[in-house]
């Protein structure tokens, strides 16, 4: 090779270069390089350069694969600065699971927009990256743009970027995998009740008919021994109490039975309102004059087939239990109905049957209950009352009674709200309606209106808002009666109907409406409760005339109504 060829025009900036560096070097600079040495010293920076080049290309293609796997990732990645919490960027995930756009987030903390469902989350975050750096698989809660809570696992790590430590974050959304984790957990529970109960009532089926057997040799000894002592004999008095334990103890046993439904029953159709009818005089007098009872028939009521003698003993349970959770004055409501069930309701509800029913409620203005003891309801020897006021056995005696009918029982109760009781017959079909039992499914009417739903129990307000949502309304959730304020101060268009609960923490669902109704004044009300309408209009909560759904009800009951709602105010308008 030529050494003058050296001394192209791409090679005078390796030249410079050369000088450059042997300047820092302290070189002599006076003495003049050869032609090799010139050549060698730019194979050197070329070789240099080579590498430079290969480094940059390499951190670009680096660069791009991260930039890529930000944006395209499923899951959730943002950048925060570690100090204040301020986003740096998110991604596509960050959008789905959040809501959030770029431009909402960026530039803001994450607790201004309140994303932390619960800020010791955050602090949990925060401690751990201080201490070691990283964290992995932190399970925290989080509120999205539209107010709803989801559940993430997040695995978190500082990056040290221009002097700034940064957070960078990848979360996970699990909120239906715990939605599912807690209903299979509930599922199980009821099984291990079902089983538990089963084998209870084996137990005491077994034991009471043995029990039976030795009470009747009780009874019997003690009558012939009474028929040779009258009452001045000094063994008479003894010998009476021994009958009226003996008595009371056959009582009891007749309540094992029903509980564990081995008793003797004798079947026959009947109309329910005949048979409670003929029980309201005894029911007056068993619950005394401070409690108001208050008798509401259906009419055309279906019949049923069961012994008589059951529906008596149900009354009767009842009603004591509404007697003893009524201080002073009250009220206690009997209602019967109809009621149809079909499979899609069932499948979310566990316990309910498709088919139709004949309903007997029982409803009182009492303490009500907590949810430890509506757990602990049915099981037999379970009593809130005093040692010596009961024996624990009435309601579970019910539960035996109704499962031998092939019926069911839903229970509704808050402290210091009273309690209802409804109980499900099935209705007696005749052979030429047998295939009439279970009803068939109806396709309620939609609609596209924007309702804002309130309820405090969230398995029911996700619930009623996915049906809403999949007849097509536009739907505002909310937990509370101010979350629900809130909403509908900050909504910019238009709420068609408010759909709340009635009884709540914070204000009753008259008062809620009182003041979404200031801000929207042509809305429309639709109230839902599993108290009955009549327990409900006592304590003064709703007006008569409002528009009224009962729980449980089905997703056709429920758009029918509110269909039914929002139609009437079309009609009102076009008059």
């Amino acid at each position: 090779m030529n050494s003058k060829a050296v001394f192209s025009a791409r090679n005078i900036e390796h030249i410079a270069k050369t000088h450059a560096l042997d300047s820092q070097k302290g070189l002599n600079m006076t003495a003049k390089p050869s032609y090799e040495e010139l050549e060698r010293r730019i194979e050197e920076l070329e070789k240099a350069d080579n590498v430079r080049n290969k480094i940059e290309k390499e951190l670009q293609e680096s660069e791009e694969k991260f930039r890529l796997a930000f944006h395209t990732s499923p899951d959730s990645i943002n950048l925060n600065r570690l100090e204040d919490g301020v986003y740096i960027d998110i991604n596509d995930g960050f959008t789905k699971l959040m809501g959030y756009t770029r431009q909402d987030v960026v530039g803001k903390s994450s607790l201004a927009l309140n994303i932390w469902a619960n800020p010791e989350d955050r602090q949990r975050l925060v401690a751990g990256l201080k201490e070691h750096g990283i964290v992995e698989n932190l399970e925290a809660e989080f509120t999205d743009k539209n107010g709803q809570n989801k559940t993430a696992l997040m695995s978190a790590r500082i990056l040290r970027i221009n002097d700034e430590d940064l957070i960078l974050s990848i979360t996970r959304d699990i909120t239906e995998r715990k939605q599912a984790e807690a209903e299979r957990e509930k599922l199980h529970a009821q099984l291990n009740q079902a089983q538990k109960m089963e084998s209870v009532g084996r137990l005491a089926g077994g034991v009471a008919h043995d029990f039976n057997n030795m009470l009747g040799v009780i009874l019997g000894h003690a009558e012939l021994a009474l028929l040779q002592a009258d009452e001045h004999h000094e063994l008479h008095d003894d010998l009476k109490e021994i009958q009226k334990a003996a008595k009371r103890s056959a009582d009891i046993t007749k309540q094992l039975l029903a509980f564990a439904r081995k008793q003797i029953i004798s079947p026959r159709q009947l109309d329910l309102n005949d048979i409670v009818e003929s029980m309201l005089n005894m029911m007056r007098r068993l619950i005394g004059e401070d409690i108001d009872l208050v008798w509401q028939p259906s009419a055309h009521l279906w019949p049923v087939k069961m012994d008589p003698t059951q529906i008596d003993q149900i009354l009767v349970n009842l009603c004591v239990n509404a007697r003893d959770a009524i201080t002073g004055v009250g009220k206690l409501t009997i209602e019967t109905g109809k009621k149809s069930f079909d499979e899609e309701y069932c499948c979310n509800h566990p316990g309910f049957i498709p088919g139709d029913f004949v309903l007997m409620a029982v409803s009182d203005n009492g303490c009500g209950m907590d949810k430890e003891v509506l757990d602990n309801l049915f099981e037999p020897f379970f009593t809130t009352k005093d040692v010596g006021k009961g024996t624990g056995l009435g309601l579970a005696t019910i539960f035996g009674i109704v499962k031998q009918n092939n019926g069911f029982i839903n229970v509704y109760s808050e402290p210091g709200q009273g309690s209802t009781f409804k109980i499900y017959l099935p209705r007696l079909i005749d052979d030429k309606e047998i295939d009439k039992a279970v009803p068939q499914k109806k396709a309620a009417a939609g609609g596209t209106e924007t309702i804002l739903l309130v309820e405090d129990e969230l398995t029911i307000l996700r619930m009623t808002r996915r049906m809403l949502e999949r007849k097509g309304y536009s739907v505002l959730s909310a937990a509370t009666p101010i979350e629900a304020v809130e909403k509908a101060k900050n909504h910019s268009g238009p709420i068609d109907m408010l759909m709340t609960d009635v009884v709540m923490p914070e204000m009753n669902g008259r008062d809620l409406a009182g003041k979404i109704t200031d801000l929207y004044p042509d809305i429309r009300l639709l109230f839902m409760s599993g108290y009955t309408a009549n327990v409900i209009a006592h304590q003064g909560v709703l007006d008569k005339g409002v528009a009224f759904i009962q729980k449980p009800f089905s997703m056709a009951e429920m758009t029918e109504k509110v269909r039914e709602v929002l139609d009437t105010a079309l009609n009102e308008t076009q008059r």
